[in-house]
């Protein structure tokens, strides 16, 4: 199982946490694509706590945290 978490206005029509099963998913662009968030809405990507790219393998076990761009003055 791979562990999703999404944060601030990812989450907007969309569950907090998923459980997906880690032989459908290759790398964090798969979750994008799965979940319909465009690449651009998402400005941290984490797997296991560390930055990562879309690009990046993930496997079973791996926890990643989705980011939406923060604004703010």
């Amino acid at each position: 199982m791979i562990e999703v978490r999404l944060f601030a206005t990812l989450r907007e029509n969309r569950e907090k946490i998923y459980f997906l099963p880690a032989e459908d998913f290759h790398c964090g662009q798969d979750i994008y694509d799965y979940l319909g968030i465009p690449k651009e809405d998402v400005s941290t990507f984490l797997i296991n706590g560390f930055h990562k790219k879309p690009e990046d393998a993930i496997k079973d076990n791996d926890v990643l945290a989705l980011f939406p761009p923060v604004g703010g003055g």
